[in-house]
């Protein structure tokens, strides 16, 4: 299963010097990047950056703060929280290859002092009980079928009152999803839950739930956006460029899956 996840993710090679090569063929400086030049790429979930800030303000960050992101991918979140609240971030993901991608654009942005990217599977963290300060995890859990040992990890490794953002793709009431999704393209390594077992699974591992937010209005909105630009204009570097060729049909199932409700997407700010 992790195999297949991987070779979703990642069977195009060096992700880095894919993307420096469509930003150079946009006219970008590699050597004077921000943040929000790769916007349209390393923020691969659902209302992107935006979403992102939600989060970090939620997990009431300062610069002393350190925080895990649990599915780090290409590190986009890590970089904007990192640059908007300070602190440090540090990310671990299933692929190796995100991970290395993940460093080098950190590095291209002038961040690579406050994030760090690692190897690892969300279900057993290499770090110590009560390493962090605060956790995130976005988009992450669709792809993992056992989300009550993720979540358990996640209260194992924060700190006691430690606050951990979860915002996923769940399943919601309008039937099966459309495939290909960015997240699978077919069932097998598709694990979405309800949201009356997202809550059940975060108790279950030892989690106040504070807060809860459905978004799925604005995904959709979004979406919409997405599959619009991708089909006239679409930005030099996009989720394409890991995803590979079918990527734009999966932006039209995703918006035929937001608009059906057969999926929805839903934030949970907890507490250890």
């Amino acid at each position: 299963m992790a195999e297949a996840v991987t070779t979703h993710y990642a069977g195009n090679g060096d992700l880095a010097a894919a993307i420096a090569q469509r930003l150079r063929r946009a006219g970008k400086d590699i050597a004077a990047l921000r943040t929000s030049d790769l916007a349209s790429v390393d923020e691969f979930h659902i209302r992107g950056r935006a979403a992102t800030l939600e989060l970090g303000l939620a997990l009431g960050l300062d610069a002393a703060s350190h925080v895990l992101d649990v599915g780090s991918g290409l590190g986009g979140p890590a970089r904007t929280i990192a640059e908007a609240h300070g602190c440090r971030v540090t990310g671990i993901d299933l692929t190796q290859a995100f991970c290395d991608a993940a460093t080098v654009l950190s590095d291209w942005v002038g961040l690579g002092d406050r994030v760090a990217f690692r190897q690892g599977d969300a279900t057993a963290l290499p770090f110590d009980d009560d390493s962090f300060d605060a956790a995130v995890t976005i988009h992450v859990a669709m792809n993992i079928a056992a989300k009550d040992r993720m979540y358990a990890e996640a209260r194992r490794v924060l700190k006691p009152g430690g606050r951990f953002a979860v915002y996923d793709v769940l399943q919601g009431e309008g039937g099966s999803v459309h495939y290909p999704v960015p997240w699978a393209r077919e069932p097998s390594i598709s694990h979405l839950a309800t949201p009356a077992e997202m809550e059940g699974l975060l108790k279950e591992a030892g989690f106040g739930i504070e807060a809860v937010s459905d978004s799925t209005e604005e995904s959709q909105a979004w979406f919409e956006a997405m599959a619009s630009r991708m089909a006239t204009s679409p930005p030099a570097v996009t989720f394409q460029t890991f995803l590979g060729e079918d990527f734009p049909l999966m932006a039209r199932n995703q918006v035929a899956n937001l608009r059906e409700r057969r999926i929805r997407t839903v934030t949970y700010i907890c507490r250890a």
